[in-house]
């Protein structure tokens, strides 16, 4: 028998398992069965394909952890290897990260430590072993937070704790703490405003405190999706890929504790699955690992994020027209797929594949199965569970949170490859009205692909099946629907990364006057100071700054700040001085740079207002240069 085949009942679509009087609600949006019926018709496409064109394949065994490895996983992912184990007394960067939490963000980290605590003690492992009290030492103050931590020995003023939680002294950050209860009351929100300022986690936690929390479900597969928009953040949006990587890091370390912190609060396990390595194809185009593919790729074209199979059979589709009847759903002949495909291996490095041979329904077809080859789920096999568990949280909002955290904890290359796939498949809806296939058909014939996985061998009961069928099949939905809002960075979580650079820097500075002090350098004093003043001096007014453009023919100029003035707006000032010497560059091939002060570099949308983020980060430097990328 092959290992990690499908054994069900194809027949779903006409009849439900006898005796199961099936309760719909449970998968949010029940689809009706005619929809359904697309989705058992692709699943029985997929084993027939799979039938006639795959030799024995090893399925991917998902290991099962033991008790508290799943957590002290979790807890290295989350960058916070260091507060438990051999290197547990170097946590000064933890702490520092520690102090930037949110109250369910570190009730998430408590309870996980909790866990490997008491397994490490049970098996009486030789480490030291931190009591969670003394990681959050500080927490108990009147307001619940965690501070910072870096004075354990002294007592804080209240005063001073002030200065250290909220930040006060200094650009202010909004978190997510109980500060922001009352800013939650006051902001006038909409059923379809997605607030990103305050932690998704705090935002569930407040509504499941209120009687607001009984909020619907949403109606069935038919109703039409929400339309969430993001109210206007007048810092700028920024999207993943607008910043730098040191602060990335940051970003997914804070993404995962806050999915772990939602989904702990709406009461739903989450729990990352653990590949067992198995053995691959190190060459090729199909079941070839997405890295693999793309280190081969970018030989070929430099710089290049998604795999050129991927990109070609996309072009080649589209090359015939989106208008065709049954695009995506209409499957090519079997044994012409398995023919291509061989073809394709031989022939597409070489360039001597004739692309001209191939049918529309062929390329869609083998589209689908270079999703479904690759040899870990495209939605990697850490997060699958979590994104077909999506669909269990309460409330729509909720579900496209929960998503836009998934999204960004996803590897950089299965990422890229997701938003060329989604934007390709928004196209086809596009033109809905010739060819037939609306969202939700498209969702029904691309949820078995993403999320099916042949690894994991499905052994559930049919009902279970029904229920995942219709949830799938709506996260794919919402995935479509939602894709520019999915690949955005939460402010509240860039605003936790902003805080931890702050108190990363002030930490530093600390530690290098102790150093000179120790060392007792005879130290020029006046230069010293001459030294500290200069960064401040550098004879540019208030409310001015000096922004660079190196690629520019105008290299720097100095950019009165108004209330008005958007990032954009500079970036044409200096575009509208021209030279003829320097290559000419578009507008949007290059934007402006926060760089430096309390982030490493971010991108900025064209419609930030600068004196806001002046205000924000007055020590950033502002650079305008082509995107990297």
């Amino acid at each position: 028998r092959r290992s990690g085949q499908y054994t069900m009942n194809h027949d779903h679509s006409k009849k439900m398992p006898d005796g199961a009087s099936f309760d719909r609600s449970g998968s949010q949006d029940s689809l009706d069965e005619l929809s359904m019926d697309d989705y058992w018709k692709e699943l029985e496409n997929i084993h027939e394909t799979r039938g006639n064109n795959h030799e024995e394949r090893v399925a991917l065994v998902v290991k099962e952890p033991d008790e508290g490895e799943l957590e002290e996983e979790w807890l290295k992912e989350a960058g916070l290897s260091n507060l438990f184990g051999e290197s547990s007394g170097d946590s000064l960067e933890s702490v520092v990260f520690l102090s930037t939490l949110t109250r369910t963000q570190k009730a998430a980290v408590e309870k996980r430590i909790e866990t490997v605590t008491q397994t490490m003690r049970k098996k009486n492992k030789q480490h030291q072993i931190p009591d969670v009290r003394d990681i959050f030492r500080l927490q108990n103050d009147s307001k619940g937070k965690v501070c910072d931590g870096s004075e354990p020995s002294t007592v804080r003023t209240s005063e001073n704790k002030n200065e250290i939680c909220d930040g006060t002294k200094g650009p202010k950050f909004g978190l997510g703490t109980d500060e922001q209860k009352s800013l939650l009351e006051d902001m006038p929100s909409s059923d379809t405003d997605i607030n990103l300022e305050i932690s998704f986690a705090e935002q569930a936690a407040n509504l499941k405190d209120s009687s607001v929390g009984k909020m619907y479900k949403g109606g069935g597969g038919d109703t039409p999706l929400p339309n969430f928009r993001l109210p206007k953040d007048k810092t700028g949006t920024t999207k993943i890929g607008d910043l730098a990587p040191q602060d990335m890091k940051k970003v997914y370390s804070l993404a995962l504790i806050e999915l772990t912190a939602l989904y702990d609060i709406l009461g739903t396990e989450f729990k990352q699955q653990k590949a067992v390595k198995i053995k691959t194809k190190d060459s090729g185009l199909f079941g070839v690992p997405l890295s693999l593919l793309l280190e081969q790729d970018q030989k070929k074209v430099p710089g290049t994020k998604t795999p050129l199979i991927f990109q070609k059979l996309i072009a080649q589709i589209e090359e015939t027209t989106l208008e065709t009847e049954g695009l995506l759903r209409i499957p090519g002949v079997a044994t012409r797929v398995k023919g291509l495909c061989q073809e394709l291996e031989a022939k597409f490095y070489e360039g001597t594949f004739n692309w001209e041979n191939i049918k529309q329904h062929d390329a869609a077809s083998l589209l689908k199965l270079f999703i479904r080859e690759l040899p870990q789920p495209l939605l990697t096999v850490e997060y699958l569970k979590a994104f077909q568990d999506v669909q269990n949280l309460p409330t729509r909002k909720q579900q496209l949170q929960a998503l836009n955290l998934l999204v960004i904890l996803l590897p950089e290359a299965n990422r890229d490859t997701l938003k060329v796939l989604l934007e390709f498949l928004q196209r086809v809806i596009d033109h809905r009205d010739k060819n037939k296939m609306t969202l939700k058909n498209v969702a029904m014939v691309m949820a078995p692909n993403l999320f099916t996985f042949h690894g994991f061998g499905s052994k559930t009961i049919e009902k279970s099946e029904f229920v995942m069928a219709a949830g799938t099949a709506n996260v794919m939905r919402f995935m479509i629907q939602y894709q520019k809002l999915l690949w955005t960075i939460p402010k509240f979580i860039v605003n936790q990364v902003r805080k931890q650079n702050t108190e990363s820097q002030k930490k530093e500075k600390k530690d290098k006057a102790m150093k000179k002090l120790l060392k007792k350098m005879a130290y020029d004093r006046e230069k010293h100071e001459k030294q500290e003043k200069a960064p401040n001096d550098t004879d540019v007014p208030q409310g001015v700054i000096r922004v660079q453009a190196p690629h520019l023919s105008k290299v720097s100029m100095a950019i009165q700040l108004t209330e008005e003035l958007k990032a954009g707006d500079i970036v044409a000032r200096f575009l509208s001085q021209k030279s003829g010497n320097v290559q000419t560059l578009k507008k949007e091939e290059v934007f402006l740079y926060e760089i430096g002060g309390n982030i490493g570099e971010r991108c900025l949308d064209d419609h930030t207002y600068m004196k806001d983020l002046y205000q924000l980060n007055p020590n950033a430097e502002w650079v305008i240069k082509p995107k990297q990328s």
